[in-house]
């Protein structure tokens, strides 16, 4: 039989070659322009150093971009993703190969031949059939069980885009298989459906013997899938599925710094000169943020693993991408003029975001452990509160600590003088006061917390006998110390947190010690990520699990006995500081420890709400408190104590046993209490 080739074929009495130049200028003048007018709003974004680091960042790039690393977290999405993703890395080598052959039809690509040509086009065609399977399975996913993560509250339509991407997606695979297919049938090689399934199933759809309606399926499938192929590729920056674009380069460019805030601008020394704080509109945030509104996949994880979320307050971290993008595109569209304040109407902080959702926030950051693509919420909701602050909009609950610590340190209103009173007429220690220029092994950096919260002291008394015990040379700053300041940051309070840090560093700085300890991780967070002068700092667990491992202390089940023990992951010692190991490894050093983990550990830790001033925060929204669902977690694994690192933890957790009515069956205790009462 006489084959035809696309680029043989004229059509309407145009040859195709000028068919084919035209589709491809068009669709790439339309590319052009719409990808120009969408970095156009991120060079109108504030500035923001991601350039540094580059092999750190490329390595980043090929694990979680191209290797999508982070997918199987949800297995069966996650592997639905990495083959599709797979099958657009392979497929992409047969989209320039079929363009070519718009002007040549003997084009192929210069290392596409011989056997290796035969090998990838046999590849190419397995994939086809993967690729297509996948989108049916996506579409009956979404259309039969409804995933409640893909749910968009108060905005509708956005649930549709899905189902045009993936039958566009779909539709390139079969019009694939049609052209491929008829060519297999014209051809009709023996044996060839082994090494060509997909070209093959397709020729059990078409007639045997009539040459001409074989012909017109090869030429009419190559010029849909060209069209198809080009409309998707524009249809892209224009859709919510504009990360298949730039979810790669988001992760290039995504935080290195973990557990840091960005500063209120970068290249600003003097933010006070600036005309205001924080982020009002989407040129206020930096481009990096805007390519994340971009990137976002829409994928829910975010919201699925966000403790606010779960206990009913508003906030639902994708969806503040999502509305952001949508404000993006309707304020900067591809065709007409800008509106770079917003509409008179709605402003983005305020009405689009709302104050509700920003302050609901705990800053625990699961929500950026489980993007895939690494989106950055934290600091966008940072610069959003530095811009309510400065506007005097601050929750009224949220007022006094942050006035305490401006007038006296800390958020408890207590003098100054009487920081270090926990330690006086203590057994069994003797608590160093370091005054200026004076020296020390361990600076023992206690925090507001465990100076003057009564229950939090007993953990400042368990850790100095234990560090006494071990004949370590450890020392405290006492009235010269200050809060740290991390809540401080994280709530907005830029200017507060400047005052109390550089009092922190100006009594580093006069005092000379090795190290920096302490059992509050977000005094270790402030300390290590926060503070513009950088400290040698660790937490009470490292200090403690090196003294285990050098064999100078040894624990007894005395206290544990026969009950079972979980471990609570910290947030701001685990998903922000890397420390997971230490504590459990201090735990297993028990003999003879019932231990279980939860179902949400390590880096998937379910914040309890404990984060500092939060505790003081009143959200009138949450169905339950996030302490409540962390203890019934605890339950659900037959755990009799609950140990975890952090002071706030301790107090909200306690307090959630009695409210879930697990009093008598559950305590809590911190890890350097449990050491205290262990130590042989």
């Amino acid at each position: 039989m006489d084959i035809l080739k696309p680029a043989d074929t004229p059509l309407l009495g145009i040859p195709a070659p000028v068919i084919a130049l035209c589709v491809l200028v068009l669709a790439a003048i339309f590319f052009s322009y719409v990808m120009y007018k969408r970095i156009d709003l991120m060079r109108k974004a504030a500035p923001d150093p991601r350039f540094s680091n580059i092999p750190a960042r490329v390595w980043r790039a090929l694990l979680y971009g191209f290797g999508q690393w982070r997918q199987p977290r949800y297995l069966g999405a996650g592997i639905l993703h990495i083959l599709l993703f797979a099958g657009f890395m392979i497929l992409s080598l047969r989209s320039l190969t079929l363009i070519g052959r718009g002007f040549s039809s003997t084009f192929h690509l210069p290392f596409l031949t011989g056997p290796i040509g035969f090998a990838y086009e046999s590849l190419k065609d397995y994939t086809v059939l993967v690729v297509l399977i996948v989108c049916v399975i996506a579409i009956l996913r979404r259309a039969i069980f409804h995933p409640s993560r893909y749910q968009h509250p108060g905005v509708p339509g956005h649930e549709y885009e899905a189902y045009v991407i993936l039958g566009l997606v779909a539709a390139l695979m079969v019009t694939d298989m049609v052209h491929d297919g008829s060519l297999f049938k014209l051809e009709s090689v023996p044996g060839a459906y082994h090494w060509f399934p997909a070209a093959a199933f397709a020729s059990l759809f078409m007639p045997s013997h009539d040459s001409s309606v074989l012909n017109a399926l090869h030429v009419g499938g190559y010029w849909a899938h060209i069209l198809v192929f080009f409309g998707l590729l524009n249809y892209l920056p224009i859709s919510k599925h504009f990360h298949v674009i730039t979810a790669i380069p988001n992760v290039y460019f995504s935080n290195l710094n973990r557990g840091a805030i960005k500063p209120v601008r970068y290249g600003v020394e003097d933010w006070m000169t600036l005309d205001q704080c924080g982020v009002s509109d989407l040129t206020s945030f930096t481009w990096k943020h805007i390519l994340d509104f971009y990137s976002c996949a829409d994928c829910g994880r975010c919201t699925d693993n966000c403790p606010a979320n779960a206990v009913g307050r508003t906030l639902s971290p994708k969806m503040i991408s999502v509305k952001a993008r949508d404000y993006a595109y309707e304020n900067y569209p591809i065709f007409g003029k800008a509106h770079s304040g917003g509409s008179e109407n709605k402003k983005l902080v305020g009405d689009i975001i709302t104050e509700s959702e920003i302050w609901a926030c705990t800053t625990c950051g699961a929500c950026e452990a489980e993007c895939p693509i690494f989106i950055e919420y934290i600091d966008k909701i940072v610069d959003m509160r530095r811009y309510l602050i400065d506007r005097g909009e601050i929750p009224q609950s949220l007022q006094k600590p942050l006035q305490q610590i401006k007038k006296k340190g800390n958020a408890y209103g207590a003098m100054k003088s009487k920081r270090a009173a926990w330690a006086k007429g203590l057994e069994d220690a003797e608590v160093r006061i370091l005054s200026e220029g004076e020296s020390c092994d361990l600076l023992f950096f206690v925090d507001s917390c465990g100076s003057f919260d009564p229950r939090i002291q007993e953990i400042s008394k368990s850790f100095a006998k234990i560090m006494s015990r071990n004949n370590l040379d450890f020392a405290i700053l006492g009235q010269d110390e200050n809060d740290s300041g991390n809540e401080v940051r994280r709530l907005g309070e830029e200017g507060l947190f400047e005052q109390v840090s550089a009092k922190n560093i100006e009594a580093f700085k006069s005092r000379n010690f090795n190290e920096i300890v302490s059992f509050d991780p977000h005094a270790l967070n402030a300390i290590r990520n926060d503070y513009p002068e950088t400290f040698p700092v660790i937490h009470s667990s490292q200090l403690i699990s090196r003294l285990l491992n050098r064999k100078t202390m040894s624990l007894n089940r005395d206290w544990v006995g026969d009950r079972v023990v979980t471990y609570h992951d910290p947030c701001y010692l685990g998903r922000h500081n890397g420390v997971y190991d230490e504590p459990r490894d201090v735990l297993k050093s028990i003999p003879g420890i019932k231990y279980k983990e939860m179902e949400r550990s390590f880096s998937r830790s379910f914040c309890c709400s404990g984060g500092g001033l939060l505790l003081w925060y009143e959200n009138e929204d949450e169905k339950e408190r996030m302490g409540e669902v962390r203890v019934r977690m605890a339950a659900e694994v037959g755990a009799q104590v609950i140990v975890t690192a952090c002071p706030f933890c301790l107090i909200n957790l306690e307090d959630a046993i009695k409210t879930t009515g697990n009093e008598g069956k559950i305590e809590v205790i911190d890890l350097i209490e449990l050491v205290d009462r262990s130590m042989s």
